[in-house]
């Protein structure tokens, strides 16, 4: 048997939509998705936290707290950028355990941690927190191809983190070229090795996604992550209902009800076409050219945006051209958040400007001096040379070694703007600050995120949508005002699902 980890409420989403379903979009199927028998359901983590403050003027950790109210039986899964968090820096240690303690209080029961270097001493920390709460652990290798990360690399990696403590691995294809026959035989390696269960991620852009994800089931995966067919596909996952389709009925078979499935999908196809403005062409189709490029869907969105704002969209094969060399110049880094932009922003820059470094970021010299930690591969020693000038020195230590206690300090200054602010806002603060402000000097004018988010969405009446077949609407939906039934469902269950959480956090004196 194999389990299936679904990703419609987190990466199916963020990679179609830009991160942009709101929470009265997910509650009306949350019971139903919580009868389904997943082996857990991602639903936090990513971009989600950062695009909840910023355009949809929700709060992530309300978003937390419904849904697991509402899916109490599935465990509920999230994405931890290591020593980043959910934000795109290193965050002291006490920010760190803050942060994985409260997000287990609140729902989360499996944290997936990675490191965009694959550097286990920016995990370490975030895995001994997630064990400090007994949560599960399930650290994570970010699956790339260069000369150095080879099959005992990848083994050495998985050895280390099981080593930390980790409970499981996540193998992470977040380019979504990883091959069915290697990822099998990495699979089996870990599962040999390393002895812990073996989860796979991965994305379906080149068009290979499910069949690895068959191929690595058959080699002992315990689990793979797919999406809900609408969500599903180009950019995002492989369909789940394909894979349940696929393993029905042999050793690997989930044991999961494709009626129930279509049943889901029929419901988040009229989720889907409420945010068609959103949806860019790119993010559905194959791209095959990412077996050698190895620029993940998410980036390349970035460096059209980039060339676009410079008028230079016809030098896009130039740049990515330059990305893989780039990328060998600083060691050969996956190429994930927030390592994808570095690399992908310094080689615009190296097209457009004339010459290869010829202009260096901040990022990038930052890199350079170890700040973001230890690269695969050392880097390129002209450019070291170019960013290590007089007075300027590297690090060799842990990153957030540098880093003085700051939770206490962002505690303080969250209560001058509210002041009954609690741990969670805080948090939130700490994360995006300027970003956190925003968005409560929203809430504090009354600004609704019905209102913030069609403006976001940039459409006219973004909040209507055709209405589902009957069998997902409830039978006695009372009238809408132009709503769809469902719509209506969801806004009347958020208010439900908030007065219960309110209540809940007044008895625990939150």
């Amino acid at each position: 048997m194999v389990g299936i980890t679904e990703t419609v409420l987190r990466d199916g989403h963020q990679s179609l939509i830009a991160t942009r379903m709101r929470t009265r979009d997910m509650l009306p199927a949350a019971e139903r998705l919580d009868a389904i028998g997943y082996r857990s359901i991602e639903v936090w983590g990513g971009a989600t936290f950062d695009v909840s403050l910023r355009f949809l003027r929700e709060d992530p950790w309300e978003r937390l707290r419904l849904l697991k109210r509402a899916m109490p039986k599935t465990p509920l899964q999230m994405l931890l950028r290591g020593q980043n968090l959910v934000g795109y820096r290193h965050y002291a240690d006490d920010l760190v355990r803050k942060f994985v303690a409260e997000s287990a209080a609140q729902g989360i029961d499996i944290f997936r941690v990675f490191d965009a270097l694959n550097d286990p001493r920016n995990m370490e920390v975030a895995l001994d927190a997630v064990r400090a709460v007994d949560a599960r652990a399930q650290a994570t290798i970010c699956y790339t191809q260069s000369p150095v990360h080879t099959l005992p690399a990848f083994v050495e990696l998985g050895q280390r983190l099981a080593a930390m403590g980790a409970d499981e691995l996540c193998v992470k294809d977040m380019a979504g070229f990883l091959p069915p026959t290697e990822g099998a035989a990495l699979v089996r390696a870990l599962v040999k090795k390393v002895g812990l269960p073996v989860v796979v991620h991965t994305h379906s852009s080149s068009g290979m996604s499910t069949m690895t994800c068959l191929a690595v089931a058959e080699a002992g995966a315990a689990a793979v992550d797919s999406a809900l067919s609408p969500f599903s596909g180009g950019a995002s996952q492989p369909p789940t209902e394909t894979l349940v389709g696929a393993m029905q009925h042999t050793a690997l078979d989930t044991h999961l009800d494709l009626h129930a499935l279509a049943d889901l999908a029929t419901y988040f196809g009229t989720v889907l076409d409420r945010y068609r403005p959103l949806l860019n062409i790119r993010s559905l189709q194959t791209d095959p050219g990412i077996l050698t490029h190895q620029v993940p869907g998410g980036m390349l969105s970035n460096l059209l945006s980039q060339l676009q704002e410079q008028e230079s969209l016809n030098r896009l094969t130039e740049v990515l051209a330059e990305v893989p060399r780039v990328r060998a110049d600083l060691g050969y880094p996956p190429l994930v958040t927030p390592t994808s932009q570095i690399v992908g922003i310094q080689a615009v820059l190296n097209v457009l400007t004339g010459g290869r470094y010829r202009q260096i970021t901040q990022e990038v010299r930052d890199y350079v001096r170890g700040l973001y930690g230890t690269p695969p591969a050392p880097i390129d020693p002209d450019l070291r040379a170019k960013v290590l000038t007089e007075g300027v020195t590297a690090i060799t230590g842990r990153p957030a070694d540098l880093l003085p206690p700051e939770f206490e300090k962002m505690l303080a200054e969250v209560r001058v703007l509210v002041p009954a602010a609690d741990d969670a806002e805080a948090l939130s603060y700490a994360l995006f600050p300027i970003v956190y402000r925003s968005y409560r000097t929203a809430i504090d004018r009354g600004l609704s995120s019905d209102v913030l988010t069609s403006a976001a969405l940039g459409v006219v009446g973004a909040l209507r949508a055709p209405s589902p077949p009957p069998t997902i609407a409830p039978a006695n939906a009372p009238a809408t005002g132009g709503l769809s039934p469902w719509a209506h469902e969801g806004r009347a269950r958020l208010q439900s699902q908030r007065r219960w959480v309110d209540a809940n956090h007044r008895r625990a004196g939150r």
